[in-house]
């Protein structure tokens, strides 16, 4: 059983984008979508577990009603997507975690970083996540890119903590779901979803799915909700790289998600937890 994670943000909130446009309210467009993402998951008898941005619930606080009512797992992804290693966001991040539990009532227990901003200058995150009493977390990729990751990390889940981010630290309560990765020419390359899953050809993404079948590890992967519905994501002028990576295949970034779903089987992270 592998683990499915739908990031959901709205068209503002990628880091790529966030960087380019004012800081201003901004009209939500991908929250149209929801309706077409639960459908969908219905459609491939697939429950996920949604990382949502605490914003949102706060302006639609019908999406949480939603979410549950269909069998899914809500988890936090900060409330504005900041960064965790942000200047002075540390101070902020506790008060979220309160206002989000506020929010859900107490029943978000995973965490994902935005843009996997997990690192040792953000390591602080874990313990208040573990305060909280969360169970779990899922923000490390374990390949080096330029905007994250760690190419030293274990690949299958372990027990994370604030001293050390990359290896299983058996005195601690929380658990770290790692992304999915593959090898390409020896080369440890992110296959986990996101621009990964609309760049890399869909055969080397199943041959990992596949690697970790056979080494009895969950393949972590996860979608952006801006992905599942392109028809709401505006075309926003950004440089070349980064509206390659932001909008490159993106109609197809559905089509090939439905690909995996019917080939491998997918579930929460809550219902995988309960079930191991």
């Amino acid at each position: 059983m592998n683990l499915l994670g739908i990031d959901f943000e709205e068209w503002f909130h990628p880091q790529l984008v966030q960087k380019y446009i004012p800081s201003k309210k901004h009209e939500l467009k991908i929250c149209q979508g929801i309706d077409k993402i639960l459908d969908w998951l219905r459609e491939k008898e697939t429950f996920a577990t949604f990382f949502m941005v605490g914003e949102l619930l706060e302006e639609k606080p019908e999406l949480l009603d939603k979410i549950i009512e269909n069998g899914h797992e809500i988890a936090f992804h900060t409330m504005n997507h900041n960064r965790l290693d942000d200047d002075n966001f540390k101070e902020k991040f506790k008060d979220e975690l309160d206002r989000f539990d506020e929010l859900t009532s107490g029943r978000s227990k995973g965490f994902r970083a935005p843009t996997f901003s997990l690192n040792k200058n953000s390591s602080w995150a874990i313990d208040y996540l573990i305060e909280k009493n969360y169970l779990y977390d899922s923000s490390i990729v374990p390949a080096k890119t330029k905007l994250y990751g760690f190419s030293n990390a274990e690949i299958s889940p372990y027990r994370i903590s604030s001293e050390n981010l990359l290896n299983n630290n058996s005195n601690s309560s929380l658990i770290e779901f790692p992304l999915l990765i593959s090898k390409i020419l020896g080369k440890k390359i992110p296959s986990g979803g996101g621009f990964f899953l609309r760049f890399l050809p869909l055969k080397i993404i199943e041959k990992g799915i596949k690697t970790y079948e056979r080494l009895h590890i969950p393949s972590t992967f996860y979608i952006h909700s801006w992905e599942l519905t392109p028809e709401f994501m505006p075309s926003l002028p950004l440089p070349i790289m980064d509206k390659f990576v932001t909008y490159y295949n993106l109609s197809n970034a559905l089509p090939r998600m439905s690909k995996l779903l019917e080939k491998f089987e997918f579930t929460s992270f809550e219902r995988y937890m309960k079930s191991s």
